[in-house]
């Protein structure tokens, strides 16, 4: 999200607020990175986060609280104690605290692309990188961002987000927007986000996010044998596998369509050749492999383009070469961190060829 790991907090006071984060906003502004109105909802936004968080332990003890609330928040709590005495995930206030935001997401992020073109829009902010995209507390601000890319030829994808990381430079708390999952989804995004906390490189976004996704990976199957129970459906688990795998080979053909010197009328029929293809072998793979059932129908059969394409492969591109050094280790986790910590030293190039060489 760029401008959410920028301060870090104590506890988020008033003073905090105006001495660091607004002038942050500003010197956004005059660095030419956004708009001040840009900067100033992000500022706004975090801060009514940090101000309405409370301790789980007190929304726990509160009569008032939702019975449901109640345990879905002592359950919570497991998971969170797992993350830092058998993951050596860090052992902070991040998701032992709870705040309502009475929204179904906490972010919109604003995708952008060229119509001809699967190289996103990137946006650049100190200490977290550059990201491809821009991250709006309200879904109307984003929505408008969004129709004035339009306006301009842009390919764009919005897309709520339940739940963000500021990498250790607030408490994260847990969201009211993730109490609609189940409890291992919860637990799951527990162990990346505090993953990201122990570890970041900027900008390495494949990176960060394999890295991130072995640990939520390893450490629920770990999580799963703790409390006596079978492995994840792994049917589930090659479902989503083979449907990522599917949207890369379309966006790898769509990337070779692009260098083809076409007429744009000829290249945006072909583009829409190559969606209507992908939808057929979505369709396809649901006979031949699924059942008939498909789990992403309302992603695939809504409307599709360059810009909806980008989130994939960023999150798992090098989870097997982080399994393979977690191998290595012996499965001791501070003995992985460590040699994460190593990776990540390297120069770019060179980290990228290392990962690719563990995979083979």
């Amino acid at each position: 999200m760029g401008f959410f790991s920028l301060v870090r907090s104590n506890l988020g006071s008033l003073d905090l607020f105006f001495r660091v984060l607004v002038p942050l906003a500003l010197l956004g502004l005059l660095s030419g990175c956004s708009t001040l109105s840009y900067y100033g909802q992000l500022a706004d936004g975090q801060w009514q986060l940090l101000r309405g968080r409370q301790p789980v332990t007190a929304v726990i003890a509160d009569p008032a609280t939702d019975a449901r609330l109640r345990a879905r928040l002592e359950r919570s709590q497991a998971a969170r104690d797992f993350a830092s005495q058998q993951l050596h995930l860090p052992d902070n206030r991040s998701y032992r605290l709870y705040v309502d935001i009475h929204r179904p997401s906490v972010v919109w992020n604003v995708f952008a692309t060229a119509e001809f073109s699967l190289n996103p829009q990137t946006h650049c902010f100190p200490i977290a990188g550059c990201v491809a995209y821009r991250g709006y507390y309200s879904q109307g601000a984003a929505r408008g961002a969004a129709a004035l890319q339009r306006q301009q030829g842009m390919d764009v994808y919005v897309g709520g987000v339940e739940a963000y990381s500021t990498l250790g430079w607030f408490d994260d708390p847990i969201i009211s927007s993730m109490m609609t999952w189940g409890d291992e989804r919860l637990a799951t995004l527990i162990f990346h986000e505090l993953a990201h906390q122990n570890f970041y490189v900027k900008n390495d976004t494949e990176f960060n996010e394999s890295y991130a996704t072995f640990v939520e990976q390893e450490g629920t199957r770990q999580w799963r044998a703790a409390r006596g129970l079978a492995p994840a459906d792994v049917d589930l688990n090659r479902q989503l596998d083979q449907f990522t795998q599917l949207v890369l080979e379309t966006r790898e053909r769509l990337q070779q369509l692009y260098a083809q010197p076409l007429t744009r009328d000829a290249m945006r029929s072909a583009k829409a050749a190559e969606f209507a293809h992908m939808r057929q072998q979505y369709e396809a793979l649901k006979v031949s492999q699924w059942g008939g059932k498909g789990r992403f129908d309302a992603w695939v059969y809504s409307p599709l383009n360059n810009a909806k394409l980008l989130p994939f492969g960023l999150y798992d591109q090098y989870v097997p070469a982080f399994a393979q050094v977690f191998k290595q280790v012996n499965g001791d986790w501070p003995a992985f961190y460590t040699e994460v910590r190593r990776l990540g030293g390297l120069p770019a190039d060179e980290r990228k060829a290392f990962l690719q060489q563990l995979m083979r």
